[in-house]
């Protein structure tokens, strides 16, 4: 194990109390994350929820995960249906987060253009990226499951991606040339 250098002392941080809930989600709101739909097929209904936990595991196997609350109405479908698909959001995409976040499964759905994969799973049409997933992996996690799929297909397109950030919806602005 090699030594790190004596460089810059670390700066001292100023804990919140750790009971505070509102001060803990202040502070996870400073990250930014991409905003995605998951969505599934299961006894003959698509289900669809938005999430903004999405992230990259493994690229061999080619591994993703996202977090779905225990007490989610649609744990089941996601679950017993043996697969998922996270459609990743554009910008033009952004009244789908309020679509996706509330309601019953029909209205989410609503003409919202959709394709299917060899599983039937809904994918979003317009998405700026998807990743058609088997399950490979449920881990308990608080309040939560961890959600872990192996890829089985993806695709992606040039497109303004949306973001959630501070509690907010935007943009990252892009450069016109690459450096």
């Amino acid at each position: 194990m090699r030594d790190l250098p004596d460089a810059m002392p670390l700066p001292v941080a100023i804990a919140h109390p750790v009971h505070d809930p509102a001060d803990y989600r202040k502070a996870l709101s400073c990250f930014a994350t991409g905003v995605t739909v998951v969505s599934t097929h299961w006894q003959g209904e698509d289900w669809g929820m938005t999430c903004n936990s999405f992230s990259s595991v493994s690229l061999e196997p080619r591994l993703v995960l996202w977090n779905i609350r225990k007490a989610a109405s649609s744990l089941e479908a996601f679950v017993r249906s043996g697969g998922f698909v996270v459609s990743v959001l554009s910008q033009a995409q952004k009244p789908l987060v309020r679509q996706f976040s509330q309601g019953d499964m029909a209205s989410r759905f609503a003409n919202v253009p959709i394709q299917r994969g060899e599983a039937q799973r809904p994918r979003l049409v317009e998405a700026l990226a998807w990743f058609d997933c088997q399950l490979h992996q449920l881990v308990d996690a608080g309040d939560h499951h961890i959600v872990i799929g192996e890829v089985v297909a993806f695709n992606c397109h040039d497109a303004e991606a949306l973001v959630f950030w501070r509690s907010q919806l935007g943009r990252i602005a892009s450069s016109p040339t690459a450096s």
